[in-house]
Formats: structure tokens, sequence, C-alpha cells
């Protein structure tokens, strides 16, 4: 301690001066290290928001492309008819990873899309206009496939789920109208295909209403009836265990 003091005593003004100046230019450069820091995060961070925001944007903005169709064969739940050399797949777009490819998030409005696809390995066309496409869940509920209307309906009057209280309180409006972009996907999504041409395949969406439902799958058959042969019969009815794709591998036909 008394050598400190006395170190301190014999430093002469000159030399104090200088060590304060010292001190004040280390703080200084100090400080312009710290603002030159924060400057280049601060640009850091607005590049990366730009970026995620671009992306956003693109994802938002994309249009909806149907899937490609393989040859109903290849997906685990179908049924064949090898008189008559038609084999019908279903393929439901249940999971978040599948159901990215829409814009709608219909299974937020109790819809859940199932892809139908119709291969004619003959050497006759057949008709479609007639099919009826049905789902039967464990509980033997049938349910027809939802109309476009039945989709613009509910997508434009929304009702919110989140309200415990029965008594009509004031609840927080949502907006009740179908984008052009939503109705544009509708159409080109839902399957429309009225015949199948020799060796071809049609695809395309049905849309269920499983509202409600918490495991609409688990148990559920599916039905196709209405399929008719170039001369006008009627092609005995397809049955498709949903099972079959419950528990098949998780892998892409």
């Amino acid at each position: 301690m008394n050598e400190k003091r006395e170190r301190v005593l014999r430093t002469s003004p000159r030399e104090k001066k200088i060590e304060f100046q010292e001190r004040i230019y280390n703080q200084t450069d100090m400080k312009r290290v710290l603002r030159h820091l924060d400057s280049r995060a601060r640009m850091i961070a607005i590049r990366f928001a730009w970026v995620v925001l671009l992306s956003i944007c693109c994802v938002a903005a994309r249009d909806f492309v149907k899937p490609a169709p393989q040859p109903a064969k290849t997906y685990p739940a179908h049924d064949s008819h090898p008189t008559e050399a038609i084999t019908v797949a279903i393929d439901p777009y249940d999971m978040p990873d599948k159901a990215q490819i829409f814009s709608v998030k219909y299974q937020d409005d109790g819809f859940l899309p199932i892809f139908l696809i119709v291969t004619n390995d003959g050497d006759q066309p057949i008709s479609l206009a007639g099919m009826k496409p049905q789902l039967v869940t464990v509980n033997r509920t049938k349910l027809a496939a939802a109309t476009a209307d039945d989709l613009y309906r509910r997508l434009a009057h929304p009702t919110r789920r989140d309200n415990p209280y029965p008594l009509p309180f004031p609840r927080t409006k949502m907006k009740g109208a179908v984008s052009k972009k939503a109705m544009d996907e509708i159409e080109s999504a839902q399957f429309s295909a009225k015949a199948v041409e020799p060796h071809t395949t049609q695809s395309g969406f049905l849309f269920f209403d499983v509202a409600g439902l918490s495991t609409p799958l688990a148990g559920a058959q599916f039905f196709l009836t209405g399929v008719r042969d170039a001369k006008g019969n009627e092609v005995m009815y397809f049955e498709i265990p949903l099972e079959k794709y419950l528990s098949a591998p998780s892998s892409k036909p």
C-alpha cells in the first residue's frame, strides 16, 4: 500500500496528464467499437427480417399445383377390378406436411381433402359422369363429397369454436369472404373428370366434411359407385378400407 502511494506521489503532472489522455482515448475507442458492433448487428437483423418476409410472401403468393398422379395400383389404399382393368386409389391429405400444397387451410374448417386416382388399363374408355364417392366412418356415418358450393359456404361463414359460453355474448367477427385465389384453388383441385380414356389416369381431390370427428379415418371405408364401362354398364362398386393407408409405410407412391 505504501509503495503504491509513493509511486503516485512521484508521478509528475505531465505524466498524469498523458495517463489521463490515454484512458480517455481508450474509452473513446471502446465506444466506437461498440457502436460499430451495434450497427453491424442491426444491419444483420434487418437483412434477416427481409429474408424471412420475402420467404413468407413467396409462400403466400404461390399458386396451387395439383399433384401429378401415379398409376392407382402404386398407392397403398387401392382397389382393383382385373376384369374391367380399372383401379381406384385414394390418398388422404390429413397431415400438415402434405396439406402444405394448399393455400386454404381446409382442415381448420372441418374438411378432409382426399386425393382420388382412377386408372383405366383397358382398351375402352370408362365413364365417371355418374360416379358417387362416399366415406363411411367407423360409426357407419355416411359422408358424401362436398360440392364447391359447400366449400364456399363454409369458408365464407366460418364459425369460431373457442367460445365456451352457450349464451350469445358478443364475439369477434371473422372475415366472411372467399377470395378469388381460394375459389380458383378449389376449382383446380376438385376431381372433375367425366371419363377416363384407355391406358390413362385421372385424378383430383374430394373434400369430406369431418367436422366434429377426431379420427375420421380410423376404421373408415371409402366407396365409389356409378362407374360405367364403354357399353354403359355399371361396374361393381369399389371399396377401400382406410386402414390400408393408415398402416402403410410413410413413403410417397
